[in-house]
């Protein structure tokens, strides 16, 4: 990817509905990641593109999300498909906050074993990664309830962009 394409996805949905058309990641305060970091950005948003389940209480889809960190809170602004603002709200970071940090901490071991550990030793931190990025998952479908409505897998997705919008 070039470095000054915008990180902006769009794709027509097949049956419109609750589902996400379009994400993107204000990113013009956020300094350049990591190369595992960019890769797990891309796979969520194609991922989450590819299929998911996201409304918006008392909106009808399909919807645009923009997401972008501010200080401690992550901003989500969600618009229809002709980009006329539905809602906006801020979710504070704080309740994620362990659980990201131990979730940063795993990722940056797996990625160390991935070039030097044994393929057990592999499977056992992947293990705990993945039971941390469920957690996580878990906790931002909570802290969503009453705003946005979402299926595990994309709140799973949703978290990967959350941690994405936090790394360094």
């Amino acid at each position: 990817m070039a470095d000054d394409q915008k990180d902006k996805v769009e794709e027509d949905p097949p049956n419109g509905g609750d589902r996400l058309v379009k994400i993107e990641l204000d990113e013009a305060v956020t300094p350049r990641r990591s190369a595992e970091a960019e890769h797990e950005r891309a796979i969520a948003i194609y991922d989450i593109l590819e299929e998911n389940n996201f409304s918006l209480v008392g909106q009808a889809g399909p919807f645009h999300l923009y997401l972008r960190a501010e200080g401690r809170h992550i901003r989500f602004d969600i618009c229809n498909t002709e980009d006329i603002s539905l809602g906006q709200f801020f979710m504070a970071m704080g309740p994620l906050r362990r659980v990201m940090r131990d979730y940063f901490q795993v990722c940056e071991t797996y990625f160390d074993a991935i070039r030097t550990k044994s393929p057990s030793q592999i499977q056992a931190i992947d293990m705990g990664r993945r039971a941390l990025h469920n957690e996580g998952s878990e906790l931002l479908q909570t802290r969503l309830q009453g705003k946005v409505e979402t299926d595990f897998d994309t709140a799973r997705r949703l978290f990967t962009l959350i941690c994405v919008l936090q790394s360094k």
